[in-house]
């Protein structure tokens, strides 16, 4: 069994809403922290159409139950209604709940009660590199992060039912659009401008659709957690910025799968852009379970430069280079950034062999790199 970093520790004081991308291992993560909680799963059909009829089933069934005990409610956004009955029972019985799911979008769009803040936020990502033990680099940039993707030799086959899965059980049953065809068109247009500034009207062109409908897509990305969008650091000083945020999926393995890249080897472009995207998701891990504020975000300017990764307000920036052995020219970006920003702590992530500082700037491998990251010695 493979221990996740993500405890779920505020259980002990208050409720919580546990969200995540599917298969990220939520359901093994509830089952294995709390083996004696009530647990209503509303994938299984019976328990579903049993609530769904009557949702005040829940409160009838939990009145016995005893102050602080743990209740967990897997797929909870496929009732919303229940969520008036969890209010009640937070505060009348002060009964603490896990609410779990896929998605907030539904919750969200039909007004159902969000508790009022009364339960904390948690998000499980796919696997990150400090969870387990034997990290294999090249495995995680051609698989992705997903466990069940991650852990075997050819994820291929699963990865297709993966996207099959999304498409017809979050999309189409939940309604999220009316035309599967074009939004599976769009899965593939955005996969293959992952990572780059997001262009509205050139991704609608190529799916067919308006420009509002392409934004509305990426919002459904974005809300089923299928992806991220990444800010454009904002603060001017010399240079002009550009301002357009960029997409990335959540994971690295469903922009292999959706763009066919596959067996990527270092050297190749693909694998330069599957590595940089992996260093990303890592990085967006990090801050989500750090929970200490830390922001991401990007930099380019008018003129060409740009800086891969932001972290906080000027205080780390990092560029991710697949080479062997990063020269010079790797670097123009980040002196650009400097000039503006001589605070600024300045990284490579690469493929070197060993860590060394050039010019100013630390040179760090891969799993060196990430090693420190998740001991808090980069943010």
């Amino acid at each position: 069994m493979i221990e996740r970093i993500l405890k779920l520790e505020d259980i002990s004081v208050e409720s919580i809403f546990l969200w995540g991308a599917r298969q990220t291992g939520k359901s093994t993560l509830l089952n294995t922290l709390f083996p004696q909680a009530r647990y209503y799963d509303l994938l299984k059909s019976d328990v579903f159409e049993r609530l769904h009829r009557r949702p005040a089933l829940l409160r009838e069934e939990l009145l016995l139950a005893d102050a602080m005990d743990i209740v967990i409610i897997d797929e909870v956004q496929k009732i919303p209604e229940l969520l008036d009955e969890v209010h009640w029972l937070m505060t009348n019985k002060e009964i603490r709940f896990i609410l779990c799911g896929s998605s907030a979008r539904k919750l969200r769009r039909c007004g159902a009660n969000l508790l009022g803040g009364r339960a904390i936020r948690n998000v499980l990502y796919p696997f990150v590199s400090a969870e387990l033990p034997d990290f294999n680099l090249l495995r995680a940039v051609n698989n992705g992060m997903l466990p069940r993707h991650y852990l075997v030799e050819n994820p291929e086959r699963r990865l297709q039912a993966y996207i099959g899965d999304y498409l017809q059980e979050e999309i189409l049953a939940e309604a999220l659009t009316r035309n599967l065809s074009s939004f599976s068109r769009f899965l593939e247009v955005a996969a293959l401008t992952n990572g780059e500034m997001v262009n509205y009207q050139n991704i609608a062109t190529d799916c067919g659709v308006s420009a509002t409908t392409a934004k509305e897509y990426f919002s459904i990305l974005s809300e089923t957690m299928i992806g991220y969008m990444i800010p454009a650091y904002s603060k001017v000083m010399k240079r002009r910025l550009i301002q357009t945020p960029k997409f990335y999926f959540f994971d690295v393995g469903i922009v292999n799968y959706l763009t066919r890249r596959r067996n990527m080897l270092p050297g190749s472009s693909d694998f330069g852009h599957a590595f940089e995207h992996f260093i990303i998701q890592e990085l967006i891990a990090y801050i989500g379970y750090t929970n200490d504020g830390h922001t991401l975000s990007y930099w380019r300017t008018a003129s060409g430069y740009e800086v891969d990764v932001i972290l906080d307000d000027a205080k780390v920036a990092i560029e991710i280079k697949s080479c062997s052995e990063v020269q010079s020219r790797h670097l123009k970006g980040l002196k650009a950034f400097q000039e503006e920003h001589s605070q600024a702590r300045l990284i490579v992530v690469s493929l070197d062999v060993n860590p060394r500082m050039m010019s100013g700037v630390e040179v760090w491998p891969a799993t060196q790199f990430l090693q420190k990251l998740w001991t808090g010695k980069i943010v």
